[in-house]
């Protein structure tokens, strides 16, 4: 099993979701962002970086989250609200649309790539269905695995940009878990966490 780090700045929706016991029996630790340092994430496989992270708190760190990359290791990025840690792509902010489940003939818009890569034995798109901020047009060589239906990623793997892994999204599972609401992201965390511990990252 993957040795693998959460990230906390010290909102409740991030302790609720890391301390849910069956998501820490997936974590080896979760680190405190005030405290980080450039070698706190060496010892580990996989790193989560929380969706709606402080931006100087983000800023701080994201030399350090590109050198784990380059050193082979795999970033988790829960939508990034500074993109500009992640590499060699071009965001596109567009608005959410929170309400559109209420609609005549409701549909959110989001396809499968390629429904045969592996984390779909750990979750479905129903899973990974809610709202989504913005999209992500990421560097050729990506897997895409959940767009918008003009082809903009919701979710990808990159292992082009650098010597190890990048998995990116615009959903933010975790706000909304540990906010209490949005049942699709329990569903998605449930599987989230076994295939990122123990599943082909690939």
């Amino acid at each position: 099993m993957r040795k693998i780090a959460a990230l906390y700045a010290g909102v409740s929706y991030q302790y609720r979701s890391w301390n849910e016991p069956k998501y820490k029996q997936y974590l080896s630790d979760i680190l405190y962002v005030p405290e980080l340092t450039e070698t706190s994430f060496d010892e580990f496989d996989a790193i989560i970086v929380p969706s709606r992270l402080h931006a100087g708190l983000m800023e701080r760190i994201t030399p350090w989250i590109q050198r784990f990359a380059d050193n082979g290791g795999t970033v988790v990025l829960f939508w990034p609200q500074s993109a500009d840690c992640v590499p060699l792509q071009n965001w596109e902010n567009r608005p959410t649309n929170f309400w559109w489940w209420l609609d005549k003939d409701a549909k959110s818009g989001l396809e499968l790539q390629q429904p045969e890569h592996n984390l779909f034995k750990y979750l479905t798109l129903e899973d990974a269905t809610w709202h989504y901020h913005g999209v992500f047009w990421p560097p050729a060589g990506a897997e895409v695995l959940i767009t918008t239906e003009d082809n903009g990623a919701i979710l990808y793997i990159d292992k082009v940009s650098s010597a190890g892994t990048w998995v990116v999204t615009t959903l933010d599972p975790e706000f909304h878990f540990g906010s209490y609401f949005m049942p699709a992201t329990e569903r998605f965390l449930d599987g989230f966490f076994p295939w990122l511990a123990e599943g082909e990252i690939a």
